[in-house]
């Protein structure tokens, strides 16, 4: 595993890769950023980190980069990766919200019904920040809510995708 830091308009972010995948993306600080970050080598050099820094220019000079063509590689629970698979579908510029979120996964999974609390755990352990876009999932009434990076960043991102919210 490697790492590489991207200085991003809105704070320091460390990218994590195995060598041809995506792994993490964390802002500095973040909550549930892995114990190990500073055990690993880092690496400027390799593809997967050049590819990942030009999305992140790219996103940040408001560029809609798509994430289809990212190679990403995701741990975690299969209810978590269900989560993850519907963040990666809502569209720049747009939101949705844990309850919408909860809807989804229970169909998907066959439940009669899903917990919002346990869909917003999973949305905060999102590993794949801004790329994975959980920035976009608000609260009721497009109420801004809880962000592993900070809600102050959470604000920026959904600034910078004019996506208007309350707080």
């Amino acid at each position: 595993m490697f790492k590489s830091y991207y200085l991003s308009p809105i704070g320091n972010i460390i990218i994590i890769t195995d060598y041809t995948n995506l792994c993490g993306l964390y802002f500095e600080n973040q909550k549930n950023i892995p114990n190990n970050i500073d055990e690993l080598e880092e690496n400027n050099n390799l593809n997967i980190i050049k590819l990942i820094k030009c999305w992140l220019d790219n996103y940040f000079d408001k560029k809609n980069p798509q994430i289809n063509n990212l190679p990403l590689k995701l741990n975690g629970s299969k209810f978590n990766q269900e989560v993850w698979k519907i963040l990666k579908t809502i569209p720049y510029g747009q939101t949705t919200t844990y309850s919408e979120i909860a809807k989804k996964v229970a169909l998907k999974l066959n439940k009669e019904k899903m917990s919002a609390r346990a869909v917003g755990n999973a949305v905060a352990h999102n590993p794949i920040s801004i790329i994975i876009p959980c920035h976009r999932v608000l609260g009721k009434n497009n109420k801004i809510t809880g962000y592993a990076g900070g809600i102050d960043k959470k604000i920026k991102l959904l600034q910078l995708e004019n996506i208007k919210f309350k707080e």
